[in-house]
């Protein structure tokens, strides 16, 4: 029961940060056809992902580390969107935007592994 009180307080903060980094992005960027807050906060939240991962100690299993949990599935969980992300991509496709649909898919997708990957590396 405890750690399920720090997973929903991590997601709880995940998730404010992500709302409120995208009425930040949303405000300098007005008027975008490609989501760009969505995308941004896709690949930041993979790059911190991919940087929490390796500073973990390894001796234990991922999912029994407690930080992992609280950080790795509750805030970074909440602040990434694959979910509202599967949502745009759909809505440009249903708007016939196929060119900006399938370029957002490819940078959403590349642009997060490799903020993983380049996050992973950082770290060791």
């Amino acid at each position: 029961m405890y750690m399920t009180l720090l997973l929903a307080i991590g997601g709880g903060f995940g998730s404010c940060f992500r709302y409120l980094i995208g009425l930040v992005i949303m405000k300098k960027f007005p008027n975008q056809t490609l989501p760009i807050a969505i995308l941004f906060v896709n690949i930041i939240g993979s790059f911190l992902l991919g940087f929490l991962i390796a500073i973990l100690p390894q001796e234990t299993s991922l999912y029994q580390n407690p930080t992992y949990k609280i950080f790795g599935i509750g805030m970074l969980g909440a602040f990434t969107t694959f979910s509202t992300f599967s949502v745009e991509a759909v809505q440009l496709m249903l708007d016939k935007q196929y060119k900006i649909a399938s370029f957002y898919i490819v940078l959403s997708i590349a642009g997060s592994i490799l903020g993983f990957y380049l996050g992973y590396l950082l770290s060791v």
